[in-house]
C-alpha cells in the first residue's frame, strides 16, 4: 500500500513509517522543511515537500493522488500558540481530509486526542484551544464521504513499546508509548479496521490486533 502521512517528521509518524516500510508498504511523509528529508529516508519513507498551512486543497490533493490511504499525524506541538493550533490541528486536518476526497482516497486515519471536544463540551484550562481544534477537525471529518477512522490517544510517552493496549469509545486517562500508537495506526490503516469509528486508546493488556478487532 502507498500511504501518505501528513506531519511526516513527527515521532509517531516516523515510527509508523518504519513499521509500514518493514511490512512492505510504501510510506510517504509530507514535510515542509527539506532538512527533515534524511530522517524520513532513514525511516523508510518517501518525501513530499508541502506546507499544509499555506497550500490550496488542489496542491494537497495532487500529493495524495495514487495513495491507497492517508494518515493525518500533523500537529502544532507543545509551545505553539493558539492560532497555530487552529491553523494546523484543525484547519490542516480539514484541508487534508477534503484533499483526500478530491484525490479519490477513501481511507483516512486521523490522529486526534483524548478529550477532543466542541462547543460547551470543551474543558477549561491550558489545553482548551488544542482540544477544541482537534474536536472541530474530528467533527468535520465525520461529515465527509470517506472511510475515516479517528484515533484519540491518551498522554504520550517515549517508553519502549509493549504491543498491549486498551481501546474503546472511552478509556481511563493514562499514558501510552508513541510506538504503541504507531502500531495501532499501522494495523488500522493496513487492515482496514474500525472504519467510520472514533476510539480512544491507552496502554493496557490486550494485543493491538485483538483489541482493534473487538471494536
Amino acid at each position: 500500500m502507498r500511504i501518505v502521512i501528513a506531519g511526516g517528521h513527527g515521532t509517531i509518524a516516523l515510527l509508523l513509517s518504519r513499521r509500514l516500510a518493514d511490512a512492505g508498504h510504501q510510506p510517504v511523509g509530507i514535510i515542509r522543511n527539506p532538512n527533515q528529508a534524511a530522517d524520513l529516508a532513514r525511516a523508510g519513507s518517501d518525501v513530499i515537500e508541502l506546507d499544509l498551512e499555506n497550500s490550496p486543497v488542489t496542491d494537497v490533493a495532487a500529493a495524495l493522488v495514487g495513495a491507497d490511504a492517508a494518515v493525518f499525524a500533523a500537529g502544532a506541538g507543545p509551545g505553539s500558540g493558539d492560532a497555530r493550533k487552529l491553523s494546523l490541528d484543525r484547519d490542516g486536518a480539514i484541508l487534508f481530509a477534503n484533499a483526500a476526497v478530491a484525490a479519490g482516497v477513501r481511507r483516512l486515519v486521523v490522529v486526534s486526542s483524548i478529550g477532543a471536544a466542541t462547543g460547551t463540551d470543551v474543558p477549561d484550562g491550558d489545553m482548551a484551544v488544542y482540544l477544541l481544534a482537534k474536536g472541530e477537525a474530528d467533527a468535520a471529518v465525520q461529515q465527509l464521504d470517506l472511510d475515516w477512522t479517528i484515533v484519540r490517544p491518551v498522554s504520550l510517552t517515549n517508553d519502549s513499546p509493549t504491543g498491549l493496549v486498551t481501546v474503546g469509545a472511552t478509556v481511563e486517562h493514562g499514558s501510552i508509548p508513541r510506538a504503541d500508537v504507531a502500531a495501532v495506526l499501522a494495523a488500522v490503516v493496513t487492515d482496514g479496521l474500525a472504519p467510520r469509528t472514533v476510539f480512544e486508546v491507552t496502554g493496557g493488556g490486550v494485543p493491538v490486533d485483538e483489541a482493534l478487532s473487538a471494536l
